[in-house]
């Protein structure tokens, strides 16, 4: 399964009444770092798709997703397990950091 792109419309459905974790990526286009995690997030949505639901949220077209989540810096990884945040990291991970953080 491919990450989801998570917007407001969709942000209920699909990440705070999701019966998986869901680990959201806040990224934008212009950030060559979210560019050069990107297939680390996909790899771990195909990889994982049975235990966690990954979707990514851009910063540029989500504004007030990012705000509710405190996210300033890009990438930010968010785990969301029962519609709580349970985890958060910034910055570029290993995918094993990022296996390690959705358990």
């Amino acid at each position: 399964m491919s990450a989801l792109t998570i917007n407001k419309k969709n942000f209920k459905s699909e990440v705070l009444s999701s019966d998986q974790p869901v680990l959201l990526d806040f990224w934008a286009p212009w950030c060559g770092p979210c560019r050069m995690f990107s297939p680390v997030i996909d790899e771990v949505a195909e990889e994982n798709g049975d235990s966690v639901k990954v979707g990514k949220v851009n910063i540029d077209e989500e504004l007030e997703l990012a705000q509710e989540f405190g996210v300033t810096s890009i990438p930010t990884l968010i785990l969301i397990k029962g519609g709580k945040v349970s985890a958060k990291s910034v910055g570029m991970r290993s995918k094993d950091a990022v296996e390690e953080m959705i358990g």
